[in-house]
């Protein structure tokens, strides 16, 4: 039997690691289902999308194209709990875009805010948004230390 990232999400510090394999796996379907079904989902863009089906259409050809060769690498900042099963996560993302990707190999550090919620002991996303380090005074990309 497969685990899947939802039946794995039974803590909200589980939110980095199991989005990081449905990532890596660049399996959209279980990227979806760590999503409740109204998520809002923000990319490092500022491209805002509302629903799962939304979130994984806004992903799927991305992987299947300049990202189908990328993996991240998520660490856990904080957990913050604002009311009984909801909490504020905060976690840093570190892409690794390869050779399918125009711009050629190269990395991209973000921060990631998400507000999950718990229902029936199942922890989802209900709002996510993905933000570029970037150098406040030129704009460039940079990368974490």
């Amino acid at each position: 039997m497969t685990i899947t990232p939802v039946a794995q999400m039974r803590r909200p510090e589980d939110a980095p690691s199991v989005f990081q394999v449905a990532w890596n796996t660049h399996d959209m379907d279980a990227l979806g289902a760590l999503f409740h079904k109204g998520a809002t989902f923000v990319n490092r863009f500022g491209h805002y999308v509302r629903g799962i089906d939304a979130i994984v259409a806004m992903h799927r050809p991305i992987h299947e194209t300049i990202y189908r060769d990328s993996t991240l690498e998520n660490e856990l900042i904080d957990v913050t709990e604002i009311a009984d099963g909801a909490v504020v996560i905060h976690f840093w993302s570190c892409l690794a875009a390869g050779s399918a990707h125009p711009a050629g190999p190269h990395k991209v550090d973000t921060l990631i805010l998400a507000v999950l919620t718990r229902q029936n002991e199942i922890w989802r996303i209900q709002a996510l948004e993905n933000v570029t380090i970037t150098n406040p005074r030129t704009g460039e990309a940079i990368l974490r230390d």
